[in-house]
């Protein structure tokens, strides 16, 4: 089974490492800084083998080239419609990546919204594992920059299917702020009271509060929700009009979250 682990990095970025226990190589999924991942590679005696790249943002991408400097045959892998220099192999929806040095294999999966040509990468190994970048936060989702809102809604709505015991590794530690929000959509949520006091704890101890699995998100994040009454009665409520679809619920949820509770 592969071991993946955090690299903080900023003030609440994680970069995802991914190694075995009986080799070497690891792969790191959207080092935005290189020094954390140098000291943490030197530390425990691994080679990079690959850097795996979500989207183009600058805390995503930002330690690729001393990353390739350092550790030249490591292959980077990034979405094929974003203009990030530094990627090496373009992916797009449904191509495959096999990281032999690893042993595992991916399932690349288009999840625009955020920006325009973000991607997630996906393993049914184990209970299924899915690195997500800004696409999905536990308890909640990126801001639309250069994608639009229709785009992260059905990217979301995807999401939803993959098998409800995948993990899933977002890129931030926003997870107490997001449910802040969550309690504003749905504020008599036993679920949602359930996770706050799980994740409060796990702060409180410097754990991080991700992974969360695809039935955390279907069962408390609102953005995950645009098809359940009390999420569609709220968003239609601060929207001031019937909402008639995921999308239109979704909109208003996220510019919701943008103008009053950001």
């Amino acid at each position: 089974m592969i071991d993946i682990r955090p690299i903080p990095a900023f003030d609440d970025n994680y970069i995802w490492l991914l190694s075995r226990p009986d080799r070497t190589a690891c792969a790191v999924v959207d080092p935005g800084d290189e020094e954390p991942v140098i000291e943490r590679l030197d530390a425990e005696g691994l080679v990079l083998a690959a850097i795996l790249v979500t989207h183009k943002h600058g805390d995503h991408v930002g330690g690729i080239r001393a990353l390739k400097q350092r550790w030249p045959d490591a292959v980077v892998y990034g979405p094929a419609n974003e203009p990030i220099k530094t990627v090496e192999q373009r992916l797009r929806g449904g191509d495959r990546i096999a990281l032999d040095a690893l042993g595992i294999m991916f399932e690349v999966l288009d999840v625009p919204g955020h920006t325009e040509g973000h991607i997630a990468y996906y393993t049914a190994e184990g209970d299924g594992v899915l690195f997500c970048g800004d696409t999905l936060f536990a308890a909640g989702c990126g801001r639309v920059f250069s994608g639009t809102f229709d785009q992260l809604s059905d990217a979301l709505v995807r999401l939803g299917t993959l098998p409800p015991q995948t993990r899933a590794y977002c890129a931030h530690e926003y997870t107490l702020a997001n449910l802040g929000f969550a309690d504003w959509v749905e504020p008599d949520s036993a679920a949602l009271a359930a996770r706050r006091a799980r994740d409060e704890a796990s702060r409180a101890h410097g754990t991080p509060t991700v992974p969360s699995t695809i039935a955390d998100e279907l069962a408390t994040n609102p953005f995950m929700r645009t098809d359940q009454a009390p999420v569609v009665a709220a968003a239609a409520a601060w929207a001031g009009r019937p909402l008639t679809d995921r999308a239109e619920v979704f909109r208003a949820l996220r510019t919701w979250k943008d103008k009053d509770y950001d």
